[in-house]
């Protein structure tokens, strides 16, 4: 079982890199660190509500995404969450994909709203 400190520090981690997503002006920078806050903020809510350990395994960030979208109750995360990993996927593995400033910044929006959310439910 995960304490409430543990939790917190998940959370913490997606703010910082939420921060950097936000700060930076290059518009691959910031699809990635929103990316990246998205996930550590589900393993946040993971570990919160579910005291579920996440580990780097093929599949994980779909099984995170599909849990996240469970507890919220909000199809989006799953939705959304998957076109980012695909996008992230194709630029990783794929020889790079081009992110453009406006799809970082609906990125950027989705991610968080999704963090708001997730911090409401820390706050229960």
């Amino acid at each position: 079982m995960f304490t409430a400190g543990q939790s917190r520090k998940f959370l913490r981690n997606a703010l910082r890199d939420l921060k950097i997503a936000k700060e930076d002006r290059i518009p691959e920078v910031r699809f990635t660190y929103a990316y990246q806050a998205l996930i550590k903020a589900g393993i946040a809510l993971l570990a919160k509500k579910e005291s579920l350990k996440v580990r780097s395994a093929p599949g994980h960030h779909i099984a995170t995404l599909s849990k996240m979208s469970e507890i919220l109750e909000d199809d989006t995360v799953n939705i959304v969450g998957n076109r980012m990993r695909v996008k992230r996927n194709k630029d990783l593995y794929g020889g790079g994909d081009v992110v453009t400033r406006k799809e970082a910044e609906e990125c950027l929006e989705f991610v968080e709203n999704m963090i708001k959310k997730i911090g409401e439910v820390f706050k229960r």
